[in-house]
């Protein structure tokens, strides 16, 4: 892109807990990104949350005495308007609209989760028509704008944003940059000494190379037990003989999908004790919330690391620093297949490595595609360009098309059921499907 200094950047959904940890990022990374102005926009519901928020982010730039200008906003378009980048973080109904997500799932016996089946089907349902009215406002009044999304299911929003929009937009996922977390750790090195390639698409993916200083260590990790988890999955064993079969180091994802029962069984354990994820984060954010509130607070607290999504800040603000030096490093991103996947439409968002220059990120083909992996890559692909259309068109025979599809759901009967329940239960944000 082209250089120029004071950039302005647009936070859509800045009222999240996960805003102190952006900032964090943009006061670390000033050198490399200098930001002159970061609007926080929030909707009126958020507006408590961004006004709690805001106010810990105008006292971090305050401590670090950097020239960054803080403005708070429910005018989405003032926010936009002129920006160089555009990154998104929002949770169309709440965590109140997670809550039924996962719940009404487990009651048919399937499983419940933000991303993954039923619920992910929802979140997407719901997000797409927003997005997709937010990038009208980018093609307007930004157009050279960067859009990194965040907002899950990252794939399937990245794939409707290309697909729909003239944004230039990319989908980014905290998972990839865990696993580089995890991998130093285990190793006790530096991330620019770990190369790992990534195959599939968002939260469903194989990574098929783990090099760490040149050394292959996918046989190694494989033959382990050691066990590489996000907050918001249980970490439940996999079976060694299994894993070791399956030429990929496995997304935590993928448990709902080769772990089924298991998983299903502690989601309803979980329901009984805890309530769903949606109702545990609800009281980890309560906590937050209270935290940021008190005036002498000027950094991010360590307990936002409790959230699932911990290091996704990390991730986007490496992305804009890259884009904006054109730095060529590496990044597991998503973005659209071209050619990279034969088995997918070009036009399909996949999550794999790619090159990021300044004009956007190159695809690095991929080396190791395990076959058993493509099979399901497949499935859940349709399940997902299903999933985008009937989002954008309401269509409810699409919808329940979708719906059984995916591989999680058992029958057409508990699909149907399952759909007409979600889809009442969300009513409020499916304009479409109710005319």
């Amino acid at each position: 892109m082209t250089k120029k200094t004071g950039l302005k950047i647009a936070v859509i959904g800045g009222g999240s807990s996960y805003t102190p940890e952006i900032v964090e990022g943009f006061i670390k990374n000033y050198e490399q990104l200098p930001i002159r102005e970061l609007w926080l926009v929030d909707i009126e519901a958020g507006k408590h949350k961004l006004d709690i928020v805001g106010e810990l982010a105008k006292r971090m730039v305050v401590k670090s005495g950097l020239p960054i200008e803080v403005h708070l906003t429910l005018d989405r378009r003032q926010a936009i308007a002129g920006a160089d980048f555009v990154s998104t973080q929002m949770r169309v109904g709440l965590l109140e609209a997670r809550k039924w997500d996962e719940h009404i799932p487990n009651k048919y016996g399937v499983i419940g989760q933000e991303t993954t089946g039923p619920g992910g089907m929802m979140k997407a349902l719901r997000t797409i028509p927003v997005l997709l009215d937010i990038c009208k406002d980018i093609e307007e009044l930004a157009p050279d704008a960067w859009l990194l999304n965040f907002t899950n299911p990252a794939g399937m929003v990245t794939e409707a944003i290309t697909r729909h929009s003239k944004v230039k937009s990319i989908g980014l996922c905290n998972a990839p940059i865990g696993l580089h977390k995890w991998l130093s750790d285990k190793y006790q090195t530096t991330p620019e000494h770990i190369y790992t390639e990534f195959v599939g698409l968002n939260h469903l993916h194989w990574v098929t190379r783990v090099e760490i200083e040149g050394e292959d260590k996918l046989t190694e990790l494989l033959d382990k037990r050691e066990e590489y988890s996000g907050k918001n999955v249980p970490a439940t064993e996999w079976d060694l003989d299994f894993l070791r079969g399956l030429g990929g180091f496995p997304s935590y994802y993928l448990k709902y999908f080769y772990l089924t029962d298991v998983m299903l069984e502690e989601q309803l354990e979980s329901l009984k004790t805890k309530g769903t994820r949606a109702e545990v984060v609800k009281r980890v954010e309560d906590e937050l919330f209270e935290l940021y509130k008190d005036p002498d607070l000027q950094e991010k607290p360590k307990q936002l690391e409790q959230r699932g999504g911990a290091y996704y800040s990390e991730a986007a603000v490496n992305l804009m620093v890259s884009l904006y030096n054109d730095r060529r490093d590496i990044q597991t991103l998503n973005v659209a297949n071209g050619k990279t996947l034969d088995f997918l439409p070009e036009d399909a968002a996949i999550e794999v490595n790619c090159v990021v220059t300044g004009t956007g990120p190159i695809t690095l083909p991929v080396t190791k595609v395990p076959e058993q992996a493509k099979g399901l890559i497949h499935a859940v692909k349709t399940y997902e360009r299903l999933t985008i259309e009937a989002a954008i068109t309401g269509d409810r025979e699409i919808a329940l098309q979708a719906m059984a599809s995916h591989p999680l759901v058992p029958s057409v009967k508990i699909a149907k059921a399952m759909l007409d329940e979600m889809l009442e239960q969300n009513k409020p944000y499916l304009p479409a499907f109710f005319k």
